[in-house]
């Protein structure tokens, strides 16, 4: 359907009229889909604004239906009929996903070797708009296993019947699942199968051993109880459950359903990836900063050998005594509670002594931020290896670290994450001169 030149500064409606008060809310038109965004979507354009689609491919000339109209300049929508379908489109292999319904995925319309490329597109851009950086060469690298039953640990959102979802995309409303098709089946059978009278979400995890760890939440996010179920059928109520992760030739101990990374494969890519940069050497000291159960200082300690002197920071109480517990049987490791923050930061580093050989940080999505960064730089570090699960994140504080007189000398990026537009990455930054 052609764009209606009587209508300059708003879209013709396909089955129904403007909604006032959001504009364009509602409405449908056809437009052609331009360059994937940072966020799952592509970027089009329609009468002078920027249409943020989901449910699309670059290339593609598609029937839009505006979700969300709140800024002059932009709006949402999703493409609800495909008129020229992109050739790396494919069935969506989950009956869950797709305009309106589950949020949990944003890519399972698109070959899984075309995700790979979408997501490489969004960190290079990411890197060029935010840090400068125009001829960054990366490729994201595939996990084993396969774009589905990927997901080790999930939350399930629940509804006021006690039934578990997920939620819809940029919405409270929950949409009840039997089943999730890139989480592991016995997780998502332990909370799909049953109902959770009174809870807000429940969280789930599968270990190294096959056991299933679920904590119900109250509708505030506070846990209040766990149980376990092991292997051969047996059922535990625990209250301070633990899991058994096995990452980088060690066994760890983590919290039941407490942080770890949900994709089998990435714990193992992701400290091969710090160990090949960071290249720790005997006698060396390392910080490895929001370093969580000791995954990364616990790979590095052993390079570093009894001379040298590993640091990990971590806020959470429970994740440093899982550290200490996970650590023991190295000397050169030590675990120091703290917020990594520029007042942490700026307390903790004069009492390590001499500055840090080598910094690992691995910060939450809103990454460490400019203060941290800058006081990172401070320090001298031979190599800063940096872990971030969202680009423009990464990007922000290799343009601090630049700022500050680094450079990014390497980067890796890898699939942890199939079927969404999420990304791990890993980044290597040196000293400019």
């Amino acid at each position: 359907m052609a764009e209606d030149p009587a209508a300059p500064h708003r879209p013709q409606a396909r089955g129904g009229s403007l909604q006032r008060g959001l504009g364009w809310t509602g409405t449908e038109f056809e437009v052609t889909v331009g360059p994937v965004a940072h966020g799952g979507h592509c970027v089009a354009r329609h009468e002078g604004r920027v249409v943020f689609v989901r449910h699309s491919l670059p290339g593609e000339r598609v029937v839009v239906r505006v979700t969300e109209d709140r800024h002059a300049g932009f709006c949402r929508a999703d493409a609800v009929e495909i008129l020229e379908p992109s050739p790396d489109r494919v069935e969506r292999p989950c009956p869950f996903s797709g305009p309106g319904r589950c949020g949990g995925c944003d890519w399972q319309h698109v070959a899984p070797g075309a995700q790979r490329q979408l997501k490489a597109a969004v960190v290079r851009e990411q890197l060029a708009r935010l840090a400068g950086l125009d001829d960054v060469d990366l490729t994201v690298e595939e996990l084993p296993g396969g774009p589905l039953r990927w997901r080790s640990r999930a939350r399930f959102a629940v509804d006021r019947s006690g039934a578990a979802g997920l939620r819809r995309h940029r919405s409270h409303d929950v949409v009840v699942l039997d089943d999730c098709p890139i989480t592991v089946a016995p997780a998502a059978q332990a909370v799909l199968r049953q109902r959770w009278p009174g809870a807000g979400a429940v969280d789930v995890s599968v270990d190294s051993t096959g056991a299933v760890t679920t904590t119900r939440l109250d509708r505030r996010g506070n846990p209040t109880s766990s149980r376990v179920l092991r292997p051969g059928g047996e059922l535990h109520g625990e209250p301070s459950a633990r899991a058994e992760r096995h990452a980088g030739g060690r066994d760890w101990e983590v919290e039941g359903t407490g942080f770890w990374q949900v994709h089998p494969g990435a714990a193992d890519a992701l400290v091969a990836a710090v160990a090949g940069f960071a290249e720790v050497r005997a006698g060396e000291t390392v910080l490895d900063l929001y370093a969580g159960v000791g995954l990364f200082g616990g790979a590095l300690a052993p390079a570093a050998g009894p001379a040298g002197r590993v640091v990990c920071v971590e806020s959470d109480e429970a994740a440093c005594a899982a550290a200490d517990a996970n650590l023991a049987d190295l000397p050169q490791a030590e675990v120091w509670q703290g917020e990594v923050d520029a007042e942490g930061l700026s307390e903790l580093l004069p009492e390590l002594g001499a500055g840090p050989d080598v910094v690992v940080l691995d910060p939450p999505r809103a990454g460490a931020g400019p203060a941290v960064s800058r006081l990172l730089a401070a320090t001298g570090a031979r190599a800063v290896v940096y872990v971030a699960c969202d680009p423009a994140a990464l990007a922000r504080d290799v343009a601090a670290f630049g700022a500050a007189g680094y450079r990014l000398a390497a980067v890796r990026s890898f699939d942890a994450f199939p079927m969404t537009a999420h990304v791990e990455c890993v980044a290597l930054l040196v000293p400019a001169a």
